[in-house]
């Protein structure tokens, strides 16, 4: 595990304000913390516990939960309790969106609590403008002020810490009115909470910004610390891209975005979402931490050298993981910032058309080039309302051949229609066994069977693609 900040001419540490989760510190001069969320019913101690454990074991420093109801929340102080009598005092994190009476619970038993702005008091997003003179918008902030005064003295008293999360797939229809559908907006999303806390003069706060567009995720929590800083805010910052995706293409989809902010210096903690076992996020993410130095070298080298709008990079690398991690933190931040379009990987002993087709993996992630389909899939929670990763296959297997075509496979509503909004096509949990089916932002089929929905996404499609 990373034990020490990393002080080199090529990477300077954002100097964040420190914060104790239960017995972890995050933030200033602590190691980069790396953590994963469960996929299991959080009704389903035994399961918890177990899936807990694995992240645990796998190097994982918090475990999160998706905490929908009071009775969920409740039972988090079962899963703290038996993960304790095994020996663990790994500190856990409830999930918490659409009701904030939930946090209020959830914050009595456990060491932190994530609320969504997007959902905390604002209804669920439905892409309608909505239309509010000064007057109205500022009863708005109220409410928020007035439903999270509760929450901050509950967390006071029990030593709760909480991340302030936002999400581009879930901002409120209220912010998207004012703001658009832009980073600007994601931010004022997260600062509307964050001048509350520190009004109440709470510190034990940490703040992420994630979206399944890197180039989104990338921007907005630029700003983000750039807002912060005006107002004299010093969190520190969670990173993650969302619905990544799994296999080689979300490794790379993460290490573009995570590792264009690392290598800045930004971040305090981070999770690395696949769509595969929670467990298998861990060494993907600890790996990320460990190439920050010579990733932050390689990119300032690559800086220098740009030549006909083309990056090269000439690597030495035995384990192509490493090299795929490397090369995408390396150059990540370089093409979403637009400063080159071209990429030219060479690394002894790996074929050639292998090292091109990476590259172009990066330039897909980066949002350069488009080419294979682009798959836009969360990674599970106990959300989740069907098969999720043998949907991802079924699904992939039948559309790989659509270059540039954007599918999203999303496991329910929290975030599903709002990261879909520049996909082509969705497929959403809606129910149990029931899925929803999206073209763009709209919904064409509502609570079709499950056993029927990947046969009906092909379909709309084809029917698509004819007409």
């Amino acid at each position: 595990m990373n034990t020490r900040p990393i002080e080199t001419s090529y990477y300077h540490r954002r100097k964040s304000s420190v914060v104790r989760v239960g017995n972890v510190l995050m933030g200033g001069d602590n190691p980069i913390r790396v953590q994963s969320m469960t996929t299991t019913n959080t009704n389903d101690t035994e399961a918890c516990v177990a899936q807990a454990e694995r992240i645990i074991l796998a190097g994982g420093e918090l475990v999160r939960l998706t905490t929908q109801g009071v009775r969920e929340a409740e039972n988090m102080n079962n899963i703290r309790a038996a993960l304790h009598a095994k020996g663990y005092d790994t500190p856990l994190v409830a999930d918490v969106h659409f009701n904030p009476h939930v946090a209020d619970v959830a914050a009595q038993y456990i060491e932190k609590v994530r609320i969504n702005p997007g959902n905390y008091v604002d209804l669920a997003r439905t892409f309608k403008h909505l239309e509010y003179t000064d007057e109205e918008y500022a009863a708005e902030l109220r409410k928020i002020d007035e439903r999270l005064m509760p929450f901050i003295e509950i967390c006071k008293q029990h030593h709760t810490a909480v991340r302030i999360g936002v999400n581009h797939g879930s901002l409120s229809d209220r912010i998207m009115s004012r703001y658009g559908d832009t980073p600007e907006g994601i931010v004022e999303s997260c600062m509307e909470f964050l001048r509350i806390f520190k009004r109440e003069r709470f510190d034990d706060v940490v703040i992420s910004i994630k979206a399944s567009n890197t180039v989104v995720m990338v921007r907005s929590v630029r700003l983000l610390v750039e807002a912060m800083d005006k107002e004299d805010m010093h969190y520190p910052l969670h990173l993650g891209v969302t619905e990544a995706g799994e296999g080689e293409d979300g490794r790379i989809k993460s290490a573009v975005g995570i590792g264009a902010l690392l290598t800045e210096g930004i971040g305090d903690t981070i999770r690395v979402s696949l769509s595969e076992e929670p467990e298998a996020e861990i060494p993907v993410a600890q790996q990320l931490v460990d190439l920050i130095d010579e990733s932050a070298e390689l990119r300032a080298k690559a800086l220098k050298s740009i030549v006909d709008d083309t990056v090269t990079l000439c690597l030495h690398e035995a384990d192509w993981q490493t090299l795929q991690l490397k090369a995408a933190m390396a150059v990540g931040a370089i093409f979403i910032d637009q400063k080159a379009h071209q990429l030219v990987i060479s690394n002894d002993g790996f074929d050639k058309g292998k090292l091109v087709e990476l590259a172009d993996a990066i330039l897909q992630a980066a949002r350069i080039k488009f080419t294979k389909t682009e798959y836009i899939s969360c990674p599970g929670c106990g959300r989740t309302l069907y098969n999720l990763q043998d949907t991802i296959a079924r699904i992939k297997e039948a559309t790989r051949h659509l270059v540039g075509l954007k599918i999203g496979i999303m496991g329910c509503i929290v975030n599903g229609p709002g990261e879909m909004a520049d996909a082509d096509y969705g497929y959403v949990g809606a129910g149990p066994g029931k899925i929803s089916l999206y073209r763009k932002k709209e919904c064409v089929e509502k609570n079709i069977p499950e056993e029927e929905a990947v046969e009906r996404l092909l379909s709309l499609i084809q029917q698509d693609r004819n007409n």
